[in-house]
């Protein structure tokens, strides 16, 4: 007799249609779609995913024999040269002691919150901290909770509450410092004193890095270096690669590599996108036009904005949520944006919250002024038919 849910009769494929179909009742089934229109949906901020300077780094670097693939872990043959010398130069670039490479930011996202945070600790996560924080979290050993999103004094409230139940371990505040999906920024110097009194703060730099602070920096780049404070700074935005950087103090990032699963089984990064960052942190010491030209597209944006369509607030960043709020008009709307050849897209939960699917308009260098004001004409024209 074959085991139940085996048999020729049984349709393995069942759980998995139903639960499409379901999605798509929902107005929530996604899939994969090409690349099509003018790019309002990248990360590519600075516009150095297609530089000519990192393809010519990279050209080099093959001219030289530095191999595509790191063809192990860390551990054993995939630490290459290329990665330490990328690693000590991103750490003296933003200002840390030490500096960790891996693969994504999502992997060094999950890695660091399930492995420095210890049974005795809280790990205290604002609310709209990336997916990737909350699976750390769940694979990790710590007390989770949340605090409302931006509010320091309601994560304050939480570990004074914390406290008073007798636990006395460290306190790990998990925050965005420009949240991706809404374009706000953390109040990380009010978070870094919370910090200073119980813990350790943690700040996820990935949409800030390259846009933000001294030489694109990031927005904590005043509190880099301090013991109890560590960064995330993505390769895969900003900067035009892909891979992350863990930055912090060197006790820390050893400990990971010891203790780290994550980090230990995970093949390595390739060498070529270690010679990719260390170009894209040199163009971003030599060309702050960019920066400087993004924030004309954001201010050229906002302007258009304003006298458009007055009700809708803008985020004053490159990251600009426009929430429509139910899930079919949304993607309708985006739709119908896309007939108009901008690359916009639809968000829905479980990204965003509940009633907040939006459009995420992600302004960058791969578009024009004269882009920005078609654009702002078809949400003129097109928003009212909601």
């Amino acid at each position: 007799m074959a085991p139940i849910g085996t048999g020729p009769e049984h349709d393995r494929l069942d759980f998995y249609r139903k639960d499409m179909a379901q999605l798509s009742q929902r107005g929530r089934l996604r899939s994969l779609s090409p690349r099509a229109g003018v790019d309002f949906s990248s990360n590519d901020y600075i516009g150095l995913a297609a530089s000519d300077r990192l393809k010519d780094a990279i050209r080099a670097a093959l001219d030289d024999g530095v191999a595509v693939g790191a063809a192990g872990s860390r551990l054993l043959r995939g630490h290459t040269e290329w990665q330490a010398d990328f690693e000590f130069e991103a750490a003296r670039f933003f200002g840390a002691e030490a500096a960790l490479g891996f693969g994504g930011g999502y992997m060094a996202n999950f890695a660091l919150l399930a492995t420095l945070p210890q049974r005795e600790d809280l790990l205290l996560m604002d609310e709209l901290s990336h997916a990737s924080t909350h699976e750390g979290a769940r694979a990790g050993r710590a007390s989770v909770q949340r605090f409302r999103h931006g509010d320091v004094a309601h994560a304050e409230d939480v570990i004074t509450n914390w406290r008073r139940a007798g636990n006395t371990g460290a306190v790990w505040i998990a925050v965005e410092s420009l949240y991706s999906m809404d374009g706000d920024v953390a109040p990380l110097r009010e978070l870094a004193a919370l910090a200073d009194r119980h813990g350790f703060l943690i700040v996820d730099e990935a949409h800030a890095t390259g846009v933000f602070g001294p030489d694109g920096r990031g927005l904590t780049h005043h509190l880099e270096g301090r013991e109890n404070v560590l960064t995330l700074h993505t390769l895969g935005k900003a900067l035009g690669g892909s891979g992350a950087l863990i930055c912090g103090a060197k006790c820390l990032l050893d400990f990971m590599v010891n203790r780290s699963r994550p980090f230990i089984f995970a093949t390595a990064p390739s060498p070529l996108m270690a010679v990719a960052g260390r170009a894209a942190l040199q163009i971003l010491r030599d060309e702050p036009w960019r920066r400087d030209l993004l924030q004309d597209h954001i201010a050229c944006f906002n302007d258009e904005m304003a006298r458009r369509l007055p009700r809708i607030q803008t985020s004053g960043s490159q990251i600009v949520p426009l929430i429509v709020g139910p899930d079919a008009e949304t993607m309708a709307l985006a739709a119908q944006i896309q007939a108009r050849g901008f690359d916009v897209r639809g968000i829905r939960p479980p990204t965003v919250p509940e009633g907040s699917a939006r459009l995420r308009i992600s302004l960058n260098l791969n578009v024009t002024r004269q882009d920005i004001r078609r654009l702002t004409d078809t949400l003129e024209e097109l928003w009212p038919d909601l």
